[in-house]
């Protein structure tokens, strides 16, 4: 099968399969409520930064779809859907584009309908770093996106087995990047053991793409003809506990990207108080722009945003960064997993 067909499978596959079978974890995450926060809503920002970049608001129109003939229009709509918006955005992978001329266009398009906003390129991280550069300047990309989706490419039919000299290779892209290097699981989770080698080979910015979310295992499972992976479809660290994982870093080491079954402007917040700098959805966005169209996305997004505001009023936090001390409450599978790893969740609940 061709790489273009491939892509459209996964575009209309994501689209109708449900995120999971593994929970993401927000729902057995509780932030304190502020019964007399001194703010009014005209005095809550969500403006934040992520590897020196500033942003009109945290949430990054992720990763979507690469090239293919489905391409050219889905990201005409979501790069009009973050200019329109002030979102920043990721671009699907850039790998066939950039090692094979096809499909161009489908991402050059990002630049005509989004010209003045933050934009991400997409690559493997198997690309060279002469390939990484070349995804950069085809989009004028304020940041580069490593992505790694091993488990995906161990289902998918005609993926990788090979997945030696990774971290050297992209200590070689941090080297040579001109734009700030971000690494992005696909669904699986990065432990905080990962996370320490990708900063200390200079990756400024980490996307950590949870469990919970957009299933890649199942999208590449339904192309299969047997059921050999099915038993694996709920693998990989939940959202919740793959973002706590910075905290068994040095303070400060990182700044995370939180994306992974995040739907909603609580999910949002629950995220951005866990310790992140940023959010990303996809799979939602996804499905509204294919069900519902352009402008019920866009408004889906803008009250996810103002959703976001009046919780930061909630609890008392006029800054995005603010939000990181506001107390937190744990329950459940979460709270037990938690636990196991070490974490201190009752610094978390006590914190201000």
């Amino acid at each position: 099968m061709s790489r273009e067909k491939r892509k459209a499978e996964h575009i209309l596959l994501g689209s109708v399969l449900p995120p999971g079978p593994l929970a993401s974890g927000f729902d057995d995450v509780s932030l304190m409520h502020d019964c007399m926060p001194d703010l009014g809503l005209k005095d809550v920002s969500i403006a934040t930064a992520v590897a020196g970049l500033k942003l009109m608001n945290p949430l990054i129109i992720n990763a979507i779809t690469g090239g293919s003939y489905l391409s050219t229009d889905l990201n005409r709509q979501i790069a009009g859907l973050a200019a329109a918006s002030g979102c920043a955005m990721a671009v699907g992978s850039q790998y066939g584009a950039v090692r094979r001329d096809q499909n161009i266009e489908s991402f050059k398009v990002v630049r005509k309908f989004n010209p003045r906003g933050i934009v991400f390129a997409n690559m493997s991280a198997k690309s060279a770093p002469e390939e990484m550069r070349r995804a950069v300047e085809m989009l004028e990309a304020d940041a580069l996106q490593i992505h790694l989706n091993v488990a995906q490419e161990i289902v998918m039919p005609e993926g990788d087995r090979d997945f030696s000299g990774y971290l050297k290779n992209i200590e070689a892209v941090c080297q040579n990047s001109s734009v700030p290097v971000i690494v992005k699981e696909t669904g699986c989770g990065i432990c905080a053991k990962r996370m320490a080698q990708l900063i200390d080979v200079g990756v400024k910015l980490i996307d950590i793409g949870g469990a919970g979310g957009t299933n890649f295992l199942a999208i590449e499972a339904a192309r299969r003809s047997d059921r050999v992976f099915d038993e694996i479809l709920g693998w990989g660290i939940p959202t919740v506990i793959t973002i706590l994982e910075t905290r068994l870093l040095k303070e400060g080491a990182s700044e995370v990207i939180a994306s992974g079954g995040i739907a909603s402007g609580l999910d949002m917040a629950k995220a951005l108080a866990l310790g992140a700098s940023a959010v990303g959805m996809a799979g939602c966005i996804l499905r509204k722009i294919l069900e519902q169209g352009f402008g019920a996305a866009l408004e889906e997004i803008k009250s996810e945003l103002e959703l976001l505001r009046n919780i930061m009023l909630l609890t008392g936090a006029s800054r995005v960064s603010e939000l990181k001390k506001v107390p937190l409450l744990f329950k459940g599978e979460t709270y037990q997993q938690l636990a196991c790893r070490g974490h201190d969740l009752r610094t978390l609940a006590q914190r201000r």
